[in-house]
């Protein structure tokens, strides 16, 4: 089984090293400025990507004054004051290629998916919102592009019923792993769901979006099995918007891309001894040795015969029971490594 798909001809998956998507979103606050900077600095601080929100506000939601936990303004008021216009969108893309990232981007309505597609993305993000939204599901994955699917807010049951649908349009996609809270409480991050999604889809390409106010558990991530992950990300943490408190800044992301890379290095194999480790055994292993004189004939015990380093005698220090009790063949002087030759 393999899991692996390919964004921007980046192969993801367990034999390489985790994609990390520092989410820009809706930080930029709607200033095409602030979203510029954000990319630049994405670039500096050695990220391959940057994701942004595609919103079309009246094709994506009916007027409301719902108030997201994260804010005291509704999300109507929030979505109409942070979307981007179209050439701002494409702006940012085509900027982010120049810096020599690739865009991608979360599509909230049927427009700005198919608005997306116009921008020729080389792959789109489905936030958790929409992550049992079939029939959005249904009309991006038809544009044939990579997906990665948000799974926060979502059970099993609801995970499997959006995958039958990207099966069934035989798109190549991969799941993230996410609590929708705003910051996650630590306890509530639930890295075992990783291990759970393996398990459920194991050809699919795994990863985490992670809320936290900590590099800690999407780092650990990686040890489970994430090959995605996913943050916010802002240049400056004394922005004011709604995402600016879960949101890494530049030092974090470089943290965060180096951390996961090393994990990741360390991570699978098994208890072997390496070919890299035998000039480690020759000093530390011990040997059995002669800590007295001993004459041909005589009778190994332990007052003749003990263990020392180095390791490089014949005789290792696990198999002494098997010399004591025997008799030596030859005279062996004192601090001698035995031989089996040396033994009846």
């Amino acid at each position: 089984m393999t899991r692996e798909m390919t964004i921007a001809n980046r192969l993801i998956g367990d034999a390489h090293r985790p994609l990390v998507i520092p989410e820009i979103g809706i930080n930029h606050g709607g200033d095409i400025r602030r979203a510029i900077q954000m990319i630049d600095d994405v670039a500096d601080s050695g990220g391959e990507c940057v994701k942004f929100q595609a919103h079309s506000v009246d094709d994506e939601m009916i007027p409301n004054d719902v108030v997201p936990a994260n804010s005291t303004r509704s999300i109507w008021d929030i979505i109409d004051q942070c979307t981007l216009s179209n050439d701002e969108e494409r702006v940012c893309k085509q900027h982010a290629e120049d810096r020599g990232l690739f865009f991608l981007s979360t599509p909230f309505s049927r427009e700005a998916a198919t608005r997306l597609d116009s921008l020729d993305v080389p792959g789109f993000k489905i936030g958790s919102g929409e992550c049992n939204n079939t029939p959005l599901i249904r009309h991006i994955a038809r544009f044939g592009r990579p997906i990665i699917v948000s799974t926060g807010m979502n059970d099993m049951d609801s995970i499997r019923r959006t995958v039958d649908v990207l099966v069934e349009e035989d798109a190549s996609f991969a799941l993230l792993h996410c609590t929708s809270m705003y910051p996650t409480p630590f306890e509530n991050v639930r890295l075992g769901s990783i291990t759970q999604l393996r398990e459920a889809f194991p050809n699919t390409v795994i990863g985490i979006s992670d809320h936290s106010l900590s590099n800690l558990p999407s780092i650990s991530a990686v040890a489970l099995g994430a090959s995605i992950i996913e943050r916010h990300f802002t240049s400056d943490s004394s922005w004011i918007g709604e995402d600016i408190e879960i949101s890494v800044d530049p030092q974090g992301l470089r943290e965060l891309i180096e951390g996961s890379a090393i994990v990741h290095a360390a991570s699978g194999g098994s208890k072997t001894v390496l070919k890299e480790e035998q000039p480690t055994i020759d000093f530390a292993y011990a040997s059995v040795v002669a800590i007295a004189q001993i004459d041909k004939g005589q009778l190994l015990d332990d007052s003749l015969i003990w263990v020392k380093r180095p390791g490089t005698g014949e005789i290792i220090a696990y198999d002494l029971d098997k010399v004591l009790g025997k008799r030596s063949t030859r005279s062996i002087a004192r601090g001698e490594q035995l031989r089996w030759s040396d033994v009846e």
